[in-house]
């Protein structure tokens, strides 16, 4: 039996995988059981930051695996306290709570907040207001949170009080609150909806209306913070302080982990018993953040970010120029989208016998995160292919 024809038979079907098997990585490259090479344009998601078999990262981690690689959260580990700093000292927040993935995060913020809420309030009625096309995750509480009906509506009942605002229109969100409204989440750059950016003023009013009304302010940077949109947190660009930030992909560059961070006044609500996780933050992991935050650094990838993402941003320009099919481009840093008239699927699969890996985002989207250590001949290559697959379309 063909190895495909295995994962099929053993897998239970969540995920519409394509009929290539990865085998190996090196660099920006994945490589696949035939031998055939990737230039990998999308990093697993956004989350391989530093791209496939790092030399640094993979001996840091090795090292940890030699101490210590897991004990419950009833002992703190130096290394645990470690990454936890780190964290708070790249967030500017005050406290954080290590989890294993961006939903985790999600529902451990969705709990903060309306924790805060209820020893304001003392009832649990609490409201929660998110936005059309944002992405939050598929957990029963995640999913109520995504803009989304078709991530929905087979798995009702889900929580209730949530309600759904129009990003960068700020009445939208005005003519939600209540006395009820809990929170407000918003993600600065929506990834799955369509790389879509909050405007300045927009997120900057959110701001200002949750400090108006006590409304805690979560911010889901699960895909565009941690360097990718050229700053650590894409909050930075924006001149604001949210009250609770979502973590997770390039927290750990492939190793899982999430975390939700939170400033003091939230922070508190918190108590022994509220929530939990066995995994969450064990040494192992706690390794894997520590070594990227240090990483970051040592190798200056945020100013590189920066560069590389303005060299790529004028290729796609040439590229918009250039053909029809393609209506724009939108997005910062390193998470790119090209808006497509018509499908972006046949690009994307166009892409992917062309050897280069790439995935839309909603439905005419061509989606782009790149790992952080490409250069202009990565570029270069993508622009190329992609160039050759267009053309081939017309």
């Amino acid at each position: 039996m063909e190895l495909y024809e295995r994962g099929e038979n053993a897998y239970i079907k969540a995920y519409g995988r394509y009929d290539t098997i990865l085998e190996k990585g090196e660099g920006v490259y994945v490589y696949d059981t035939k031998g055939q090479k990737y230039l990998d344009f999308y990093a697993g998601i956004g989350v391989n930051s530093l791209g496939h078999c790092y030399p640094k990262y993979i001996e840091k981690l090795e090292k940890q695996l030699h101490t210590l690689n897991h004990v419950s959260n009833y002992f703190y580990t130096p290394v645990s306290i470690e990454a936890a700093e780190a964290v708070v000292k790249a967030t500017k927040l005050d406290a954080v709570f290590f989890c294993n993935s961006g939903a985790e995060a999600t529902e451990g913020a969705l709990k903060l907040a309306r924790k805060y809420y209820y020893l304001k309030h003392g009832n649990a009625d609490s409201e929660i207001i998110s936005f059309n096309h944002s992405f939050h995750g598929r957990t029963t509480g995640s999913v109520k949170l995504t803009g989304n009906p078709h991530y929905q509506e087979a798995f009702g009942p889900l929580i209730e009080g949530v309600k759904y605002g129009t990003l960068n229109d700020l009445n939208s969100v005005e003519a939600l609150i209540n006395d009820k409204t809990a929170a407000i989440i918003v993600e600065p750059v929506q990834g799955e909806g369509g790389v879509n950016p909050c405007n300045k003023e927009f997120l900057q009013g959110l701001r200002k209306l949750c400090d108006a009304n006590d409304i805690v302010l979560i911010l889901d940077e699960v895909q565009c913070g941690m360097g990718r949109t050229g700053t650590i947190m894409t909050y930075f660009q924006y001149d604001i302080m949210p009250d609770i930030v979502c973590l997770a992909k390039g927290l750990g560059c492939g190793v899982p982990v999430g975390a939700f961070v939170a400033n003091k006044k939230v922070a508190k609500a918190m108590e022994p018993g509220d929530h939990g996780s066995t995994y969450g933050g064990n040494p192992f992991v706690c390794s894997a953040v520590k070594a990227v935050f240090e990483i970051i650094e040592e190798e200056n990838l945020i100013a590189h970010v920066q560069q590389i993402s303005q060299y790529l941003i004028k290729q796609l320009d040439g590229v918009v120029e250039e053909f029809d099919m393609v209506d724009s481009h939108r997005g910062l840093g390193l998470m790119q989208g090209l808006v497509i008239n018509g499908s972006a699927k046949p690009i994307v699969k166009g892409l992917l016998d062309e050897g280069v890996i790439v995935v839309t985002a909603g439905e005419n989207v061509v989606r782009m995160l790149p790992p952080f250590i490409i250069n202009e001949a990565h570029v270069d290559e993508y622009i190329d292919k992609l160039k050759n697959v267009l053309k081939n379309l017309k």
